[in-house]
C-alpha cells in the first residue's frame, strides 16, 4: 500500500469510528427517552425528554456532518498521479507534509507526520492549486511545495 492509500484508509477509519460513536449516544438517548417515565413531577419529565430530543438532533447534526466527509472520502482515487494539488493530493512542504482530504487531524504513517486537512481549510485552501516549487505564507511561515503525490 502506498503512503496515499494508509492516509487514505486512516481518514477512513476515522470517520467510521465517529459513525459508531454518534450512533451509539443517539441509540443511548432515544433508549432514555423511552425509558423516561412520567412522574408526578411533570414538567421535569418534560424537561428531560426535550434536553434528551436536542442531544439526539445535536447528534444527527454531526452525523450529517461526517456523512458528507465520507461521501468526500469516497470520490478519492488514491491510485491517481498528481502534478496539481487538490482533494486526495498528498502535499510534502518545506513545514510539514499535507494529505488534503478531509480534517482529521495528525496521522503517522512509517513514523512521518501528515496532516489530513479539508481544502476548505486555511491550510488547504493555500494548497490547492499549488504545483512542485511553488510557495506561499502561513502564520508567518514560508512553505515550499516539495512534492505532489
Amino acid at each position: 500500500m502506498n503512503i496515499k492509500e494508509e492516509l487514505h484508509a486512516l481518514c477512513m477509519q476515522n470517520i467510521k469510528q465517529k459513525i459508531e460513536e454518534i450512533d451509539s449516544a443517539i441509540a443511548e438517548r432515544r433508549e432514555a427517552i423511552s425509558n423516561e417515565t412520567k412522574s408526578s413531577m411533570g414538567d421535569k419529565y418534560e424537561t428531560t425528554r426535550e434536553m434528551l430530543q436536542q442531544d439526539i438532533n445535536i447528534n444527527l447534526e454531526r452525523l450529517n456532518k461526517v456523512n458528507v466527509d465520507l461521501e468526500v472520502l469516497n470520490t478519492i482515487n488514491a491510485d491517481s498521479a498528481l502534478n496539481v494539488a487538490k482533494t486526495g493530493s498528498v502535499v510534502k512542504t518545506s513545514n510539514g507534509n499535507y494529505y488534503l482530504s478531509i480534517s482529521a487531524g495528525k496521522l503517522t504513517i512509517n513514523g512521518e507526520l501528515y496532516y489530513s486537512v479539508s481544502v476548505s481549510s486555511p491550510i488547504g485552501a493555500l494548497l490547492k492549486g499549488k504545483r512542485i516549487g511553488d510557495s506561499f505564507h502561513f502564520n508567518n511561515k514560508e512553505y515550499i511545495i516539495q512534492e505532489i503525490l
